[in-house]
């Protein structure tokens, strides 16, 4: 026969509960607040791929008017020689002799007397007369074919003979000197009709022509290169070499073959021959014409062309060839959307020039004042294509920031600053602002970014002031609140400087009250962008409340808690997740507290929602409401709801319906009424199946049964008290292999769980049935 006895002991034991008022130190309060106040994370905005390769995006603010145009036509007659010097406007008469060309350069640049074999004689009809402005550019009939054998002309290498072969084509491409006369070939039975239409012989007689040409593009370009480099070698590139005219005249006439890959070639050789004026503008206008087709990127990682287009970044007084540099800014925008072209322009220092170039841009022309004013209207037009500029710079460095290699470039650079300095120099300019707007959403995802740009002077001001002047501009109004959700999420000070902002959380409330307005009719969902603005909207006001000034601050503000108290299936998960960081502060000036029974109304609907999310920031919400005896009595009324939690299959939402039970477990009234509904059992189920994955769980599951047990048997001791025993011992639990996961299982096991489960062990020791066998 088995004789129990049960003995006690005079011990005053106090329930886990320790609401706000009873928190002594600061280090406790800290503490709380790490584990009950999150930051929340949302997803970047979405921006669709542009369809088609422009200057212009088709969601721009420009007027298409007003704009430089993104496509064009572009041949050898659009361009000048000599481009040395201006015209002088009188026409000279043609030459009576036929010039001599020659392939020797001497040491100051003139030529020698060696001269190329004459082009085959044209046969055919032919006839004496203008012809038509582009019937000049050409002599068909000349180049159906090439020389037969290379070995005439004076050259031993291949490089030479690429240059014969250039300097021979151009022969072709050159209008016959006679007065008034160049030979045509226009085929059998063509009379040449006078009245023949341009545009029809061009694509008749001149285009198939060209086609030809094509054929003999890779040459042409191995000729361009190797003259290049000749010139390179003897030192006359850029504009002193004396005859540069002539090569000028020579290397525009091969633009017509049509060819992309010589034209970029042409165009490095071009661009190193410094020229100016209209010709730098065409130029550029030919490579932005190339850039535009997605299959000729290629010929950009192949080519020197990159280090020629940064270089003509590089110039000073960028204003002087606005447009030009426009489109050179225009076409490298376009590539930096190629991944491996954006990785080899960052190798070049792409971010660095481009910032050097908006400092330029935003100092404005560097003219005297005498200048500016006899140039006013000039003046006002290298800003128009100044500002053009800086929305091909911005873009740029925009698709650049895609690449996760960038960031150290970013940094480096001090780029935010600059940035955000082409923010308030153009806080009118919506193309300029998205796009920036745009960087700072990507980089602000990165840590080391988004504390460089937090700490960036009047960063947040600005967000604030572009936000209340641009409030219905959607695409940047999102951008903008993601950014600043990540500063706030991420560092203390954006949260003070936000709040101390003169009207800052005015702003944002105003932007909540735009972005929430019923549309018309009542039943319609709003659409997905405005909800998009809401969702990020309310995520910052979640970070904010983490810094306690701010936190006390919207929880006493009854508008903020009011907005987000409004009914949204979409955003009600963030709205919950802000509810929740409010309701950390229990001051008597809370809204939150003052208006716990209509919130609590609300999150009850939520514990029955199909998404565990809701479930789980509702649950958060009832932990640190249920300190109010009110609430905790309302809960209780629907106790069935939070026991039925600790069933979930979800760490979290075990650990936060713990939190609730700790609470009304430490009135007296309500242990009785929870240990009745299986509240234990389903506590040490817990325990088994969570506490070696996650001891801080275990731990407050430790406390939530020392409260279900402090006034009345607790059922399940003896299975209690050998999983404890299990779990107190080091030497029996298996730790994790990897050593740094281990030190931070090994630090919560001692530190979180241990203390409260000893307790917990050496109480039901004590309590526990001592048997005596006889």
């Amino acid at each position: 026969m088995c004789i129990c006895v049960k003995v006690h002991k005079i011990i005053k034991f106090t329930p886990f509960m320790q609401p706000s008022k009873y928190r002594c130190t600061s280090a406790e309060i800290v503490s709380e607040a790490r584990r009950s106040l999150r930051a929340l994370a949302t997803q970047r905005p979405f921006t669709p791929q542009e369809k088609h390769r422009q200057l212009f995006g088709e969601s721009s603010s420009r007027a298409r008017d007003g704009r430089p145009p993104s496509a064009f036509s572009l041949h050898a007659q659009h361009f000048e020689a000599p481009d040395s010097r201006p015209g002088s406007g009188t026409r000279l008469s043609p030459l009576e002799h036929k010039p001599r060309l020659s392939v020797s350069l001497d040491e100051d640049g003139g030529v020698d007397e060696a001269t190329l074999p004459k082009p085959p004689a044209e046969r055919g009809n032919t006839r004496i007369g203008s012809g038509g402005s582009r019937a000049k550019l050409l002599r068909a009939a000349s180049i159906n074919r090439l020389p037969p054998n290379f070995s005439e002309f004076p050259y031993r290498d291949q490089s030479s003979t690429s240059v014969c072969l250039f300097i021979y084509l151009s022969v072709c491409l050159t209008p016959t000197p006679c007065h008034s006369a160049v030979e045509v070939k226009l085929g059998h039975g063509d009379t040449g009709d006078d009245n023949m239409d341009e545009s029809v012989f061009w694509n008749t007689k001149v285009l198939p022509v060209l086609h030809e040409f094509e054929s003999f593009a890779p040459e042409l370009c191995n000729a361009c290169n190797g003259l290049h480099d000749a010139l390179a070698e003897r030192g006359m590139l850029g504009r002193q070499f004396k005859k540069r005219s002539a090569i000028l005249r020579t290397l525009f006439r091969l633009i017509d073959v049509g060819s992309d890959r010589l034209n970029l070639t042409l165009a490095k050789l071009i661009l190193a021959l410094n020229v100016s004026g209209n010709n730098l503008l065409n130029i550029c206008k030919l490579v932005f014409k190339i850039s535009r087709n997605a299959s000729n990127d290629a010929l950009f990682l192949n080519d020197g062309i990159l280090d020629s287009l940064l270089s003509l970044l590089h110039c000073e007084d960028a204003w002087s060839k606005g447009e030009a540099v426009l489109y050179c800014v225009g076409s490298l925008k376009l590539l930096s959307g190629n991944s491996a072209l954006s990785r080899l322009l960052l190798s070049k220092g792409f971010i660095g020039v481009l910032l050097q170039l908006s400092k330029r841009l935003m100092h404005g022309p560097s003219s005297t004042s005498a200048n500016i004013t006899s140039h006013r209207s000039e003046g006002e037009g290298q800003r128009i294509i100044a500002g053009h500029t800086l929305v091909q710079v911005t873009a740029a460095l925009r698709n650049i920031a895609d690449q996760s290699e960038s960031r150290p470039s970013f940094l480096s650079n001090k780029a935010f600053s600059t940035l955000c300095l082409i923010l308030e120099n153009h806080c009118k300019d919506l193309d300029i602002c998205i796009n920036v707007a745009r960087i700072f959403s990507k980089l602000s995802t990165y840590t080391e970014c988004c504390h460089a740009l937090a700490e960036t002077p009047r960063c947040c001001g600005l967000f604030l002031d572009l936000l209340s002047k641009h409030s219905r501009k959607q695409d940047l109004v999102v951008r903008l609140l993601f950014t600043l959700g990540n500063l706030t999420a991420k560092s203390t000070e954006a949260r003070e400087r936000v709040y101390e902002e003169e009207g800052g959380i005015d702003v944002l409330l105003d932007l909540f009250q735009v972005y929430q307005e019923t549309p018309s009719p009542p039943k319609q969902c709003r659409a997905p962008e405005r909800e998009d603005v809401l969702v990020k909207l309310i995520r910052l006001l979640a970070n904010l409340a983490i810094h306690p000034t701010v936190g006390t601050a919207l929880a006493a503000n009854t508008l903020c808690v009011q907005l987000l108290l409004e009914e949204s299936e979409e955003l009600v998960i963030n709205a919950v997740a802000t509810i929740n960081n409010l309701s950390f502060y229990q001051g008597e000036s809370s809204v939150v507290r003052s208006q716990h029974t209509h919130i609590s109304q609300l999150l009850l609907k939520l514990l029955l929602s199909s998404s565990m999310d809701a479930v789980l920031e509702a649950t958060r919400v009832f932990g640190n409401l249920s300190q109010i005896k009110d609430v905790r009595h309302f809960i209780m009324q629907h106790k069935g709801y939070v026991v039925t939690l600790l069933d979930s299959k979800t760490p979290d939402v075990c650990f936060s319906a713990c939190g609730v039970l700790i609470n009304l477990s430490a009135d007296p009234e309500n242990r009785a009424v929870l240990r009745a509904t299986g509240t234990v059992q389903k506590l040490i189920d817990c325990l088994r199946d969570f506490g070696p994955q996650d001891w801080h769980l275990a731990a407050v599951v430790c406390q939530t049964l020392w409260n279900c047990s402090l006034d009345g048997e607790l059922q399940h001791t003896r299975e209690l008290l050998e999983i404890l025993r299990l779990y107190t011992d080091r030497g029996a639990l298996q730790w994790s292999s990897d050593d740094g996961v281990r030190q931070v299982q090994e630090a919560c096991w001692e530190l979180l769980f241990l203390p409260v489960a000893e307790r917990l062990r050496q109480r039901f020791y004590i309590e526990d049935t001592t048997s005596i066998i006889p």
